[in-house]
């Protein structure tokens, strides 16, 4: 390999990261740079170095033209070399999840994590700017999750401010440094060295004046010497340098004129082509070819990549590409388009030459390009949306098929999970502007409007306003009420159109739902699901799922929603795994509860999502809670009525219990929470509206008051209900009834059933709680569980009484009001608060106060 020439800084940089690498830091290199300016060099460089360390390499580059195919950019990459990435197997196995692009990044981060283990590797991406949509997203969401492997990641760019790089970068930057190499013009002596190099001798001095006039850019000097760049005093580094078309020109000049015919109708099929197509297109047989395609790659022109062939550097094809005249390039593009549909290639593959010879109002280019649309939308929306954005801009803004196109650039943009395009380009379409002159039916505006009402309902902006439109056809206007009866703004009514039923019974579970019917909402879910509709089937049964585990049958339902976790609707992905949270949190497994909230939360930021982010964070803290983590749950609370209440009964607030009323119907394990406050009206209307085994074990719990056999019974009731911190709490209040009326063995064997059960599920909080009952008991045992030892200092230090003392004296009590408060003695408060004022390293009731309102926001007894 020629040595590199004018970038020893940039390697070391490289090489710099290479070695954090191997240490396990992986990291994101950029190397952006101008068209020839020595970016492959660069990489190859890297990669040389990488190797002679013992690295694994997998390289590829992108092309112009990999937008049409999914993964196109990094899948070469993948399989490369001797011993690739991901096997055969894994490799077939990921084309299935081309419709689901957050299943196949989580699902390729795995392979590599698990292929790499302890391997130090360094994955390429040379001209990422052309990237495919999917390899962009994907690149993204791996490097990320990949950010503790010894990994290096290099991608090289074009300039493309706000391109794929740059979101790139900004994407991954808080898991993972990003290196930025930007790449200028060599010095002369360096352009001189690489010359030098190429002729293996010195440079003269007449080619020294001609290298100064490639300006510091390395490709245009190799280009002189293979004499494919005349110099040219004038010429310039633009896109085109006439030097490179002059030299390009007279290096083709020499070869035979079916070579010359191949090299420029090559030019107008692109930087990668088959020899086949351009044989077709050429009336040759492939055969015949053979000895023209060899003088082409003699001449420096083309590179032979086995199933396909490229132009050694974009910048050559441009250059054969100029002496191509517009109209033969016109013609040209218009018999490859005609060739590769004829050929079964799709309208996706054609797409890119139709719109080099289409003119506006050419009805057959639109129809190419609409169907284009639709083929790539399954796997490459991001296409699919500028592909059929172009097929519009075609059409004429006064004719009838334009709004037709444009209902297609609204359902196409939906699809792409672009909302907010989608929105305002109807709403565009509909408001008579320039975009679009012809005649709007109510037909045309029921239908956008009932085109993005799936949507609205999905992330909860459904407005009834834009539901009403006078004159549009019975079966449309039918699914017009039908979600306005959804977004709840109309009465239930009836329906004959089978869309419009499907959505009356959604409503009519949401509704059933928020009043907290839940088996009623169940069934709705289910009949819904069963009659054809619009609605995201996936966020429809997320409703059933939550209703069936409210209802009796949360094993049954936290099943599925694993299941869906695993083959589901991955952009429905985020609301999967708060779902998933909440369950799991219900079921006791707070390990698998945490790891889903947070996959939600980080799937959120993949998608750019984050409508289900409060709810993830309200589980969150309640695991905190019942870990006794209390400064965790209060950077998790916010301004969270419900979990700053729960704080302040963990801090000695026991006036926070009537704060607690109110707690919203949908909060996760509101059940819990409302025994907690000993809300007997509340756990009453809930056991009404839905008579399930947890609601009514609870209700009795709490009506049972000190009546031993009502809590044994309530007890017992709950351990049917699945829900074990649910039943624990149960146990605890019943143990220590019985403590109280004399019964010993039956009150530490149920305190201890609850104590054992707590710790399994690792919820210290509560475990501490009984475990002090029971040592206060007298009750002893070898080992007691793991509770994690009380805070030497700090708010967590300090003991609930000494809690409740800190916050009476906060408000403003003495000593003597806050013994009386406290049935204590005036003495003994004394003693609590200069304990507490030792853990808190105050020295005065001032500061003590400044410290409760800076950690009680609102404070504990608002």
């Amino acid at each position: 390999m020629k040595p590199l020439r004018g970038r020893s800084e940039e390697l070391g940089r490289l090489l710099d990261a290479l070695r954090a690498a191997e240490t396990g830091q992986a990291s994101l290199a950029v190397v952006t740079g101008e068209p020839g300016i020595g970016k492959s060099a660069l990489l190859q460089a890297a990669v040389e170095q990488a190797e002679r360390r013992g690295f694994l390499v997998a390289s590829a580059a992108a092309h112009q033209t990999d937008n049409i195919s999914p993964l196109a950019s990094l899948a070469p990459a993948l399989r490369a070399g001797p011993h690739p990435l991901i096997d055969t197997e894994h490799f077939l196995e990921l084309a299935s999840l081309n419709t689901q692009p957050l299943w196949l990044a989580e699902r390729l981060a795995d392979l590599i994590g698990r292929r790499l283990a302890d391997t130090a590797a360094v994955i390429v991406l040379d001209d990422g700017q052309w990237s495919d949509p999917l390899t962009a997203f994907v690149l993204r969401v791996v490097i990320a999750r990949l950010s503790a492997t010894k990994l290096l990641w290099l991608v090289a760019t074009r300039p493309v401010p706000g391109g794929v790089t740059d979101q790139l970068a900004d994407a991954v930057r808080p898991q993972v440094p990003v290196h930025h190499l930007n790449l200028t013009p060599l010095t002369p002596d360096a352009i001189q060295d690489i010359a030098a190099d190429l002729l293996n001798a010195p440079v003269d001095p007449a080619l020294a004046v001609q290298l100064a006039g490639v300006q510091g850019i390395p490709f245009l000097a190799e280009q002189l010497i293979a004499g494919l760049y005349l110099d040219n005093p004038a010429d310039s580094t633009g896109p085109l340098p006439t030097g490179l078309v002059e030299g390009v020109r007279r290096r083709t000049s020499g070869l035979t004129e079916l070579s010359r015919t191949l090299v420029r109708t090559s030019a107008v099929f692109g930087s990668e082509f088959r020899l086949e197509d351009v044989a077709v297109l050429m009336a040759e047989p492939v055969a015949k070819l053979a000895v023209p395609l060899e003088e082409a790659i003699q001449a420096g022109l083309l590179t032979d990549a086995g199933s396909v062939l490229r132009f050694r550097h974009e910048l050559l094809r441009s250059a054969a590409l100029a002496d191509v005249p517009p109209s033969a390039q016109r013609a040209l593009h218009g018999a490859i388009a005609g060739q590769l549909i004829s050929a079964g290639r799709g309208a996706a593959a054609a797409a890119p030459h139709v719109l080099a010879v289409a003119q506006p109002g050419d009805a057959s280019a639109i129809h190419t390009l609409r169907e284009a649309a639709q083929d790539l939308l399954a796997t490459m929306s991001t296409t699919a949306a500028e592909v059929i954005q172009q097929a519009f801009d075609l059409t004429l803004v006064d004719e009838p098929l334009r709004a037709e196109v444009g209902a297609d650039v609204v359902s196409v943009l939906l699809a792409a999970r672009q909302y907010d395009r989608a929105k305002a380009f109807a709403e565009d379409l509909l408001s008579g502007t320039a975009l679009y002159r012809g005649p709007i039916t109510p037909d045309l505006r029921a239908s956008l409007r009932l085109r993005l009402a799936p949507q609205q309902w999905a992330t909860g902006r459904l407005a009834p306003q834009e539901l009403t439109v006078p004159g549009a056809a019975p079966h449309l206007a039918e699914r017009l009420a039908a979600y306005r009866v959804l977004a709840g703004a109309e009465a239930p009514s009836a329906a004959e159109e089978p869309g419009a039923r499907a959505v009356l019974q959604v409503a009519a579970a949401e509704r059933a739902r928020a009043e907290g019917r839940y088996e009623e909402a169940r069934d709705l879910y289910v009949e819904a699901r069963a009659t054809a509709t619009d609605l995201p089937d996936t966020l429809v049964e997320v409703g059933e799922l939550y209703c069936r585990a409210q209802a009796d049958e949360l094993p049954t339902a936290l099943e599925r929603v694993r299941e869906l976790l695993r083959a589901g609707d991955s952009w429905s992905a985020p609301q999967l795994a708060v779902l998933r949270a909440r369950l799991e949190l219900a079921a006791g497994n707070l390990q698998d509860a945490e790891e889903a909230a947070k996959t939600g939360l980080r799937w959120m930021a993949d998608l750019h999502d984050a409508a289900h982010a409060p709810v993830a964070q309200q589980v969150l803290a309640l695991i905190a809670l019942l870990r006794g983590h209390l400064t965790e749950a209060r950077e998790l609370a916010g301004h969270d009525p419900t979990i700053n209440a729960l704080l302040g009964l963990a801090d000695g607030d026991t006036k926070a219990t009537t704060r607690l009323y109110d707690v919203p119907l949908d909060f996760p394990e509101r059940t819990d929470v409302l025994l907690l406050a000993d809300a007997k009206d509340q756990l009453e209307a809930q056991t009404a509206a839905t008579p399930s085994t947890a609601f009514r074990g609870a209700a009795e719990l709490v009506a049972a008051g000190n009546d031993l056999k009502r809590l044994a019974a309530a007890t017992e009731l709950l351990r049917e209900a699945h829900r074990p911190v649910l039943l624990a709490r149960a146990e605890e209040q019943y143990g220590r009834a019985e403590l109280e009326s004399g019964d010993r063995s039956t009150g530490i064997a149920t305190l201890e059933h609850a104590l054992d059960t707590l710790t399994r599920l690792g919820a210290t909080a509560p475990a501490a709680r009984i475990q002090s009952v029971l040592q206060a008991a007298g009750v002893r045992r070898r080992r007691w569980a793991a509770v994690p030892p009380r805070a030497q200092e700090g708010w967590e230090a300090l003991t609930p009484m000494e809690r409740r003392v800190a916050l009476l004296v906060a408000e403003g009590h003495t000593n003597r009001s806050a013994a009386e408060e406290l049935v204590l003695s005036a003495s003994t408060v004394g003693t609590h608060l200069r304990s507490a004022f030792g853990k808190l390293g105050v020295n005065s009731r001032v500061q003590l106060t400044r410290l409760v309102l800076e950690r009680f926001t609102p404070p504990p007894n608002a």
